[in-house]
């Protein structure tokens, strides 16, 4: 640990870093220091000429350690640039974003890289795999440009996919795999490096009822081994699976509700 308390460690002791980390090894799963996310007063403002719009309107909110959140809202409502400034992808117009108490605008953009590579996990609507590649080869790519050998790479992509169910389809490309196999591939590419923060951006989207039920369970699962989730969506029989749900319209946030069951995938599955 550093004097500041942020460790320099990698998630499984063998990565080798090269900017600000926000774990401390706890001898099971590294757990991250509260905080993970604190949003005061965050706008963002694109504009176009004499065109200004406001995608955030001074949003605040806090995110500790092992919550299980959604942010939900329709379409335009500003949850996808928020989920964009949540993972370092975009910077607030004005306002404070801290991630695990360090200020995410003051990091140069190797730091940033550094985080979104070994600190977060992305998992988003569309897959984004690369069609040519075969599902071992989509998950190793984080440890690619991490700089993790070919042999550790490989052995990595293969316990990330069993840990989703696909063992049995490492050799297989996006193409030869269900639209639910291809959400669980992405989702063990989000987990391969052991990131502290998932971001899922609506996940379920372009699933079938049964696959993202699926889908939802392991996110589910994936909250309970430690990691803290964050979850955007439009739909409330998805957003019911968090602990805690933050409703978003016209870039503010109208009310975050804790759940009373703490968060779990509905019993009656998830609909579309």
């Amino acid at each position: 640990m550093t004097a500041s308390g942020i460790s320099t460690n990698g998630p499984t002791g063998t990565m080798d870093d090269t900017g600000p980390v926000w774990i401390e090894s706890t001898g099971t799963y590294p757990a991250v220091q509260a905080p993970v996310i604190e949003a005061t007063d965050v706008w963002k403002i694109y504009r176009t000429g004499t065109l200004e719009v406001d995608a955030l309107r001074g949003v605040s909110f806090t995110i500790a350690a092992g919550e299980y959140v959604a942010i939900m809202g329709p379409s335009g409502s500003g949850k996808s640039t928020l989920m964009h400034i949540l993972g370092c992808l975009d910077v607030p117009t004005s306002g404070s974003f801290l991630l695990a108490g360090e200020d995410a605008s003051t990091m140069t953009e190797e730091e940033l890289a550094h985080v979104r590579n070994k600190r977060i996990g992305f998992v988003f609507q569309q897959f984004n795999l690369l069609p040519s590649m075969s599902a071992w080869r989509n998950v190793e790519l984080p440890l690619l440009y991490a700089g993790v050998d070919r042999a550790e790479r490989k052995r990595r992509a293969l316990d990330s996919l069993d840990r989703v169910g696909l063992a049995s389809r490492v050799d297989h490309r996006p193409g030869e795999l269900s639209g639910g196999q291809q959400q669980r591939v992405a989702i063990a590419r989000a987990l391969v490096t052991g990131p502290d923060l998932i971001l899922a951006d609506e996940p379920t989207g372009n699933l079938d009822s049964v696959s993202a039920a699926d889908v939802m369970h392991l996110l589910h699962e994936l909250h309970h081994s430690g990691r803290t989730i964050v979850l955007i969506t439009h739909e409330a029989e998805v957003a019911e699976a968090a602990g805690r749900t933050m409703r978003i319209r016209d870039g503010e946030i109208l009310d975050s509700d804790l759940v009373a069951s703490g968060g779990g995938v509905p019993s009656g599955g998830i609909g579309r």
